[in-house]
């Protein structure tokens, strides 16, 4: 081999040890380690407290849920419902069950809500002197169609379960006042 033929082979294989350093520092991307969780800074947390006393009648209920914001518009959640009715001298009542929420905020002031609601129900009746004690256990559904005002984290409004029977649901009227927070 001559020196012209050296010559050419160093040349070309600093050419190709050149070309492929530079397109490999060229390829090289940077890699940052991102340790936040965007999925948990999209989630809120809220729910209802509920009590009523009365003479002779309690009510207490206790219903978590939490919601994760798709985007600014559109937010879905699932929730929790546990309660406790009471009526002195006629039954004693426990509920509890889960439900599937989405809401719309077609603007930042109103919101509007469908709600799934899934909820067991056992009552125990008391005797009295035109009945015998019994229990009542049963599964009650509900379809809630709702809207109302939002200000920051509370929204107040009404709602409407469009699968309402007078003569089997939980509830005395499909109409319900609402407070909703989320934090």
């Amino acid at each position: 081999m001559d020196k012209n033929q050296i010559s050419i082979v160093f040349r070309t294989f600093f050419v190709i040890l050149v070309v492929l350093f530079s397109s490999s520092v060229m390829a090289q991307q940077k890699y940052v380690i991102d340790n936040s969780n965007p999925f948990w800074d999209k989630v809120q947390f809220g729910g209802g407290l509920g009590l009523g006393i009365g003479s002779g009648y309690t009510d207490i209920s206790v219903m978590p849920s939490a919601i994760y914001n798709v985007n600014e518009i559109v937010a879905v959640g699932v929730g929790l419902q546990f309660g406790y009715l009471s009526s002195k001298n006629y039954y004693s009542s426990f509920v509890y069950g889960g439900s599937l929420v989405g809401l719309v905020n077609p603007i930042p002031e109103i919101q509007l809500s469908a709600e799934l609601e899934q909820v067991r129900v056992n009552t125990d009746y008391k005797s009295t002197a035109y009945r015998p004690s019994y229990s009542d256990n049963y599964w009650n559904t509900a379809l809630y169609l709702g809207a109302g005002y939002r200000t920051g984290s509370v929204t107040i409004g009404a709602r409407y379960d469009v699968l309402y029977n007078k003569d089997t649901s939980l509830y005395g009227s499909g109409f319900m006042p609402f407070v909703r927070v989320y934090f």
